[in-house]
C-alpha cells in the first residue's frame, strides 16, 4: 500500500561529498559531526541546573538530604551552582587529599570553595 508520499532517493548525490574519503577520514568526519550535534546538549547541561538537581547528585554520591541541602546552600551563596555540586565536592576532595564525603562536610563548615579552579 502506497501512502502517496515517496522518498526521493538522493543517496548518490549526498554520497558525492564523502565517496573519496579514506576510512580514517570518514571516522574523523563522523566524530566532527557527532561533536557538532552533541555540543548544544552539553552546553545546555552545563548552563542549566538547579538546586534540586544538584541535591539529587549529592544524594547519589552518598550524602544525606540534610548534608546535600547544606552543601548546595553554600554553593548557591557563592554563585557557583553552574559548576555542579558534585564537581565542587570532588575538587575540594582532590585539593585536600581527603575522601569526597569529608570534603562535603568541609564545605558545610565554610571551606572557601570560591578559590578553587573548576575547569576540568
Amino acid at each position: 500500500m502506497k501512502s502517496g508520499l515517496e522518498r526521493k532517493d538522493d543517496f548518490e548525490k549526498r554520497r558525492e561529498k564523502i565517496k573519496n574519503l579514506s576510512d580514517e577520514e570518514l571516522k574523523k568526519r563522523f566524530w566532527e559531526l557527532t561533536e557538532k550535534i552533541v555540543e548544544p546538549l552539553v552546553k545546555l547541561a552545563k548552563n542549566h541546573t538547579s538546586p534540586s538537581i544538584e541535591r539529587s547528585v549529592l544524594l547519589r554520591m552518598g550524602f544525606n538530604s540534610i548534608e546535600a541541602k547544606a552543601i548546595v546552600d553554600e554553593i548557591v551563596k557563592k554563585d557557583l551552582l553552574g559548576h555542579g555540586a558534585g564537581n565542587i565536592v570532588l575538587k575540594v576532595a582532590e585539593k585536600e587529599k581527603i575522601n569526597y564525603l569529608e570534603a562535603g562536610k568541609k564545605i558545610i563548615e565554610g571551606y572557601p570553595i570560591e578559590n578553587l579552579n573548576y575547569i576540568n
